[in-house]
């Protein structure tokens, strides 16, 4: 007996275009698992005293920060390459671009943690890094940061745009559609919410620093898992009128 549309499709609902994997998909995990890699053997020496191995424990709320951060858009990339299965010459070099964003900025965002925590925390955690002008310094990081997490979230709502523009190819039902909608706001607003932080982070730079100048342009970023709830919320509104409309 032949398969029903709804017997192959995932948990949230879609088709799975991309159960083959491609070249592409291989090695951007591959990058991405050596990205990680690099954040785990850049934790200077292996622990030879209990002194240093409390350090290297310190360590630990940075490098889970970086990767849950590089997890985010290896899931990202993930889950648009089973939906959509698209192997054009376009999504290839928006994966490439994101491949080449981590890489470079691999690094760059471990700092940016790090500074984090050894700044929130007074010093406790450590930073393994020079902060010697306090919030000018902070700003400099926060402003990388900044640069490379939008850069990063551009590259992936362009993949997910791109999937958005072959819907019709792609035959993406309504509640598919919906999804893939939604999915472009949800990521658009990672460079918006950046470019705030970026600009938040200029201005404050023109005025007397003060503590809270800093904060500001960093605690901004969480208003993304606001915005995300709130698409989501949104999304299922959406999604049950249509099914009431069937």
């Amino acid at each position: 007996m032949l398969e029903t549309q709804e017997s192959w499709r995932d948990e949230d609902g879609f088709r799975n275009r991309g159960a083959e994997v491609t070249r592409i998909e291989a090695f951007y995990d591959a990058a991405f698992a050596f990205a990680i890699t690099l954040m785990v053997i850049s934790i200077d020496e292996i622990p030879d005293s209990a002194e240093s191995l409390i350090e290297a424990v310190k360590s630990v709320p940075a490098f889970a920060a970086s990767f849950l951060l590089i997890v985010l858009f290896w899931t990202a990339h993930s889950t648009w390459s089973r939906r959509y299965g698209i192997n054009d010459r376009a999504s290839q070099r928006l994966s490439l671009l994101t491949v080449f964003l981590v890489l470079v900025f691999i690094y760059p965002m471990r700092m940016v943690f790090a500074a984090f925590f050894f700044w929130i925390t007074d010093g406790w955690l450590p930073a393994h890094i020079a902060i010697e002008n306090g919030p000018g310094d902070m700003r400099l990081i926060i402003v990388v940061f900044a640069v490379a997490f939008g850069s990063m979230g551009t590259a992936t709502w362009a993949l997910y745009r791109h999937a958005w523009k072959l819907r019709e190819e792609l035959d993406l039902d309504a509640h598919e559609a919906l999804a893939t909608r939604y999915a472009v706001m949800r990521w658009a607003a990672v460079p918006v919410v950046s470019a705030v932080s970026l600009l938040l982070s200029f201005i404050f730079s023109l005025l007397p620093p003060q503590r809270f100048q800093v904060a500001i342009p960093a605690l901004i970023f969480f208003l993304l898992l606001l915005n995300r709830q709130w698409l989501n919320w949104q999304m299922r509104k959406v999604a049950k009128r249509l099914e009431e409309g069937h």
